[in-house]
């Protein structure tokens, strides 16, 4: 399952608080429609101000994608889980270097008060000779070599950004060695485990 999000990562300067720069994260509050979700904001941390807007699967994006607009200070994502890890997918294809920092990748996995989740992922450009390259930062800001389920969400995203329909395979390199994942009829992502290089 895929839920579209957006948060808009920017200073915060408040002047009935304590802290000089409370970190305001929108979070979902009730539901409007069956498609968008109302946010409420929260104080935690200092210098950043975090909104998102989500939509809930079921519904389909409206051309142009919501990856496609740019805002200045804004970090577009889409939510997956794979049995049941759920991670922030970021369409790093433009750089070779996370969009986010760890500590970053920290607060927004924070699930009281950022999006929550396993991890965030990204989508970077291949090297030697790979299609893509995977990069993951732990919730707890820690980089693993790779994560299975992560790699099958990697997958279905990179499906989704190229437009790819029907059977496809692509070769990722992660920290672990090569993998292959390979995209079914169905949708479903078959991971070909047995190119790792250790």
């Amino acid at each position: 399952m895929a839920a579209a999000a957006a948060i808009t990562i920017t200073p915060y300067l408040s002047s009935h608080c304590k802290l000089p720069n409370p970190l305001l994260i929108s979070k979902p509050h009730r539901l409007l429609s069956p498609n968008i979700a109302f946010h409420k904001s929260v104080r935690r941390n200092p210098n950043l101000k975090i909104s998102a807007v989500t939509t809930m699967p079921g519904k389909e994006i409206e051309t142009p994608s919501f990856l496609e607009r740019k805002e200045r200070g804004s970090l577009r994502f889409v939510k997956y889980h794979g049995l049941g890890n759920d991670f922030i997918l970021v369409d790093n294809r433009d750089s070779t270097e996370p969009k986010i920092t760890s500590g970053q990748a920290v607060q927004l996995c924070d699930r009281n008060f950022g999006v929550g989740a396993d991890g965030v992922i990204f989508v970077m450009p291949g090297t030697n000779g790979t299609d893509y390259t995977m990069r993951i930062f732990n919730s707890d800001g820690s980089e693993p070599e790779m994560c299975g389920n992560g790699v099958r969400c990697f997958a279905r995203f990179v499906a989704e950004l190229e437009n790819l329909h029907g059977k496809q395979r692509f070769t990722v390199h992660t920290g672990a060695g090569l993998i292959v994942p390979e995209i079914q009829d169905d949708g479903k992502v078959l991971l070909l485990l047995s190119h790792f290089s250790k």
